[in-house]
């Protein structure tokens, strides 16, 4: 007889759960593992809203295993380390990402490209080395082996700074191996949304010229004044387009939304890059004859390993870049998700773990 998700492990955990494709989320008690020995366990303080999670508990992508519980932006405290950890000790703070587990022998493994691995094991609704389900950062606690443990240095807030552990590596990583955040650089980003706005920030810390390109007139001024772009282009005004075509070395699309990369093309320089690091839900069109009139390149790319995250993280602690955070209670979450849904929060949501969530046990 199957255990429950409450006895699967010894140590007990409680947090928030979607249990079906509505999406809603409710409180939820299960467990995790006993601390191994590569292994440290955190009590979770603030976790980042990551859109993956809006697409993950209402299965846009048929791959959610109820119940599930989300978040792979998670910060907190080390409360119990293993005997062979020499990474962190009890007390520090840190944070765990996308990611949880990988196979360790493979060549993107030996390269620290654990996010490309075959075998990866994402932080949540994915299937760890014994089995059993991964339960993310909504929760009151983590476990995970050391090495995917990330240091938050003294002078990175906890709040703001759990947003980079997903959004900050999926835009940090690109800029810094397409090369297209430079100095010197003329980069387009495209969406001022939760990955825009801090790919703004690291390549202005670069030292690139930063375009922003959006489909709202209404977010030039923070795009300008706020964030530290240098341009702004309404994407679907062709008088703007035109004149700026050929002018942009590189382009970072962050939407996740089904939209045309055609106009986008005809900003880039000869041998130009575009690299999307948006998840739409259905394929885009890649329209060949611009590519090869200008021999431009289209790339993807998926977050980054963990030693080029710990990386990300310092460089943001170096340059004071965080996300913007609207901060909420857990009991918010559900809100907070149909907000999301329709784009209105400036930049991401984080949710108060530590506070908030022992208000809402059973």
């Amino acid at each position: 007889m199957a255990k429950s998700f409450e006895t699967q492990h010894p140590v007990k955990a409680y947090g928030w759960a979607a249990t079906e494709k509505s999406g809603f989320l409710s409180p939820f008690k299960f467990s995790r593992r006993a601390t191994g020995d590569d292994d440290v366990r955190l009590k979770v303080l603030f976790c980042g809203i990551c859109h993956s999670d809006l697409h993950s508990i209402k299965n846009d992508w048929g791959n959610t295993a109820y119940p599930m519980v989300p978040g792979h932006e998670i910060v907190g405290i080390v409360t119990e380390v293993g005997n062979n950890v020499t990474k962190v000790k009890i007390g520090d703070n840190v944070g765990v990402g996308v990611l949880v587990g990988a196979c360790h022998s493979c060549d993107n493994c030996a390269d620290n490209l654990e996010n490309y691995c075959p075998k990866m094991i994402f932080t949540y609704n994915s299937h760890d080395h014994d089995g059993t389900m991964t339960y993310g950062g909504y929760s009151d606690s983590m476990v995970a082996n050391e090495r995917y443990i990330i240091k938050f240095p003294e002078n990175m807030p906890l709040d703001a700074g759990a947003p980079l552990l997903c959004a900050g590596i999926t835009v940090y990583s690109p800029l810094k191996h397409f090369g297209i955040a430079a100095a010197g650089k003329n980069l387009g980003v495209v969406g001022l949304g939760g990955l825009g706005h801090v790919a703004v920030k690291f390549a202005k810390a670069m030292g690139a010229r930063v375009t922003v390109i959006s489909t709202s007139p209404g977010k030039k001024d923070e795009a300008l004044l706020k964030h530290g772009a240098d341009a702004f282009l309404v994407s679907n005004d062709q008088k703007q387009l035109m004149a700026a075509r050929g002018t942009l070395d590189g382009i970072i699309d962050t939407v996740s939304a089904v939209h045309s990369i055609l106009p986008l093309l005809g900003l880039l320089k000869t041998d130009g890059k575009i690299v999307l690091v948006g998840l739409p839900e259905k394929p885009l069109e890649l329209p060949i004859f611009p590519l090869v009139s200008g021999r431009k390149v289209v790339a993807g790319s998926n977050i980054g390993g963990l030693k080029e995250t710990q990386e990300m993280i310092d460089f943001a602690a170096k340059h004071n870049i965080t996300a913007d955070v609207e901060v909420i209670s857990v009991d918010y979450i559900n809100t907070a998700m149909e907000r999301l849904a329709n784009n209105d929060v400036r930049y991401r949501f984080v949710i108060d773990i530590g506070k908030t969530l022992a208000a809402t046990k059973l």
